[in-house]
């Protein structure tokens, strides 16, 4: 199966999105088309072998759009698209209105006792009066004629659409305004006063000053994505054949020869190959103090070098950049259409057909029923045509999705779907992995105790076999060697046992290096080391065991200082009623210890790692909602296991690949900060389908007369067109609230 992405065009609202995915999803080789209205974009997952691209655009253009292939090296960005897009809506309003204006001035001055010159007075010139409006009007449409060529084109096809409506609408009233025409022609001077050119002019002005709001508001909802791509480096020098160039990013090879003077951007991730410097990396990790960065360590694009020069080797250019991989993440996240948005889709796919069978029997009830003029049923009808909306219902929640999801980038955290901002807000208990997590992940040597040996004879030995292996209490072994200048031994027969520890030979002899239970399997006696180890673990360290030909020779404690704000998160996701559990391999007393510092009560001791999703599953069995926070290989298959999974940034690959949610900053209070964005971006959503349903559910029984059944006002179609332009703008505007998250 490939997956490609289409941009569409001609698209005004729900209805239209969902004519557009409708089409492609039914063609017989495409497993799933989703249409985001707020980007314009359509993602489809189809069989290359029996379906092309061109194939695809077909079905589309059949169905009364274009699709073309998205190429994000070569389209325009999304802000650049809206700022077009934009640009094109304010100049038909500024034209529309410079005839609008004066046709609006003529028609109703004499009403209004405003003073007009003879030769147009209605009452003397009536013909001249009507010609006028006509002359005016023909422009204004002319301007409009989108909403003509895309509604009917829609009501041919059998999908109307807004445009549907507004075309109808306006069509509706010329008509009948050119029938007046005629009569005033035939000399029936009375059928002055049934002329509606100006809320034909008027509606078209006013709905297309709302589409002007609207687009420039859906510019703002992708202003995270653009900041992000200001971030990179345009140009690298670049050392070729030892001659040194300035050339586009976009032309750097893999394997090039880059140097980076002092502060400048890096523009490609690599590696340093000569130089010493510090780099701010604060635009990926949130870490305000540059790192330090010599021979061998890797750099990122757009970060910044400080003081001193760097010679690299590009190792990842163009999209395999972890910027551009992050910039990806953000845009498949807002394209992705989260499982609330099919309400508004099933809506939206009878609203339009149920608003003009209400508009129909609205102009039937007052004309036939109430024995009204047909002028006013008339008006009444166009008024239901024009005031319905379901643009409101169809930007309801990709805007929000893109806003929530844009806002969280800006903070370090990447959804990787749009679908994952509803799942996370519904979470009951978050399970958070201990070492790495909760605690900084970069443990020391606490205290050695020997009991057959001497204290250098032993962290020898311990760090000898630990040297062999990337476990992060083996690093704190081998770097307090390093620190006492300790030679390490020759080591043959090593063997890593997952979730006990180490075994190997060293001089013929084997040693163990592991936990409690791998000494028990083992038979060793640790009855020496009880009371050390009593003391150790109720500060919270881990004790590591060695032992030499089945005898205990010493123990290591081990402590990993717990994260400053990790107390801080968890009070505050207990605050928001989450149940917050801690998931460790370490023995009972020191995750409990660990645990008491932090705040948690709920504490699963002694896992081994493939039995991490088991305790996972075990949760999701007492029907919990379980989102699972963790960083190394590990925790991978939990992760994946879990309802959500969140990923530390500074982790690895395979837990981040396994993971919904990256947190690239090293602070867990974004934990709760994405869970904020989360619930705040769903609250948004449901506020903003709750008031395009109210608006339709209210504006349109006024629009039919309802309040003027009872004596109350009958609402001017001019009215109606401002009003459904304003409902959607509504919308993108509330969602834009969403960027005010700290």
């Amino acid at each position: 199966m490939q997956e490609d992405t289409f941009l569409i065009d001609g698209m005004t609202c729900a209805n239209c999105a969902l004519t557009v995915e409708t089409a492609v999803q039914k063609m017989a080789d495409v497993e799933t088309a989703v249409v985001n209205l707020a980007t314009e974009k359509m993602k489809v997952t189809y069989d290359s072998q029996k379906l092309s691209a061109a194939d695809i655009a077909k079905t589309v253009a059949a169905s009364g759009y274009s699709a073309s292939l998205y190429d994000p090296s070569q389209a325009k960005s999304q802000a650049e698209r809206q700022d077009e897009s934009s640009q094109k809506m304010r100049k038909q309003f500024s034209l529309s209105a410079v005839f609008s204006l004066p046709l609006l001035y003529i028609s109703m001055g004499s009403m209004m006792g405003l003073w007009l010159p003879g030769i147009i007075r209605p009452d003397g010139h009536p013909l001249v009066f009507a010609v006028l409006q006509l002359l005016l009007t023909l422009p204004v449409m002319y301007f409009g004629r989108r909403f003509y060529r895309n509604g009917f084109r829609a009501l041919w096809q059998r999908h109307p659409n807004m445009d549907s409506l507004v075309a109808l609408a306006t069509a509706a009233a010329f008509i009948y305004s050119l029938y007046s025409l005629y009569h005033l022609a035939l000399g029936h001077a009375h059928h002055v006063h049934e002329l509606y050119f100006e809320s034909v002019a008027v509606i078209l002005t006013l709905i297309t000053l709302g589409k002007y709001f609207e687009t420039r508001s859906k510019g703002r909802t992708s202003e995270a994505i653009e900041r992000l791509l200001t971030l990179s480096a345009k140009e690298a020098r670049v050392i070729r054949d030892g001659q040194e160039m300035m050339l586009p990013v976009e032309e750097v090879s893999l394997s090039d020869t880059l140097l980076v003077k002092p502060g400048e951007k890096i523009p490609v991730d690599g590696l340093v190959i000569a130089g010493h410097s510090s780099v701010d990396e604060s635009m990926l990790t949130g870490e305000s103090i540059p790192a330090e960065k010599q021979v061998n360590d890797p750099v990122y694009g757009a970060t910044i070098n400080g003081q001193g020069a760097l010679t690299i080797q590009a190792e990842k250019v163009g999209d395999d950049t972890l910027l551009a991989q992050i910039i990806n993440l953000v845009e498949e996240a807002q394209q992705t259409k989260a499982p609330i948005a099919k309400t508004a889709d099933r809506v939206s796919g009878f609203f339009v057909p149920i608003v003009m069978g209400l508009a129909l029997l609205t102009g039937f009830f007052w004309y036939f029923i109430m024995g009204e003029s047909f002028v006013f049923a008339l008006q009444t009808s166009v008024a239901v045509l024009v005031i319905a909306c379901p643009c409101a219902l169809g930007l309801a929640t990709p805007t929000a999705i893109m806003v929530g999801t844009g806002r969280a980038a800006e903070n370090g955290i990447l959804y990787k779907r749009g679908d994952i901002l509803e799942k996370f807000h519904q979470v009951d208990t978050i399970v958070f992995d201990k070492t790495g997590t909760i605690t900084e992940g970069k443990p020391k040597v606490a205290e050695i105790v020997t009991y057959q040996t001497d204290e250098k004879d032993l962290l020898r030995q311990a760090a000898s076999i630990e040297s062999l292996s990337e476990h992060p209490l083996s690093q704190a072994i081998v770097a307090k060697a390093e620190a006492e200048e300790i030679d390490l031994l020759s080591v043959t027969n090593f063997t890593a046992l997952t979730g006990l520890g180490l075994q190997a030979d060293i001089k013929g002899e084997t040693v163990y290096i592991g936990n409690h239970k791998l000494m028990q399997q083992e038979g060793i006696d640790l009855a020496a080391a009880a009371e050390t180890v009593a003391k150790a673990t109720e500060k919270g360290q881990t004790p590591v065991y060695v032992a030499q030909n089945k005898q205990l020779t010493g123990l290591i404690t081990i402590a990993d200082p717990v994260k400053a704000d990790s107390r801080q998160t968890v009070a505050d996701l207990r605050r928001a009623g989450i149940s917050v559990v801690m998931l460790t391999g370490d023995n009972h007393r020191t995750a409990q210890a660990i645990a008491k510092q932090v705040g948690i009560e709920e504490v699963v001791s002694e896992v081994l790692p493939d039995q991490k999703a088991l305790e996972i599953g075990k949760l999701q069995d007492q029907k919990r909602l379980v989102a699972m926070v963790g960083d190394g290989i590990n925790d991978a298959p939990a992760l994946a296991k879990a309802d959500v999974g969140l990923a530390m940034g500074s982790g690895t690959d395979i837990a981040i690949e396994s993971a919904d949610i990256i947190l690239m900053h090293p602070e867990l209070t974004d934990v709760f900060k994405s869970l904020t964005i989360s619930r705040l971006t769903l609250k948004i959503i449901k506020e903003n389908l709750f008031w395009a349903f109210i608006y339709n559910i209210l504006a349109i029984p006024v629009a039919m007369g309802v309040l003027y059944l009872f004596g109350g006002p009958l609402l001017n179609p001019m009215i109606a067109g401002l009003a459904m332009g304003f409902s959607s703008v509504s919308v993108v505007l509330n969602a834009l609230r969403l960027k005010r998250i700290d």
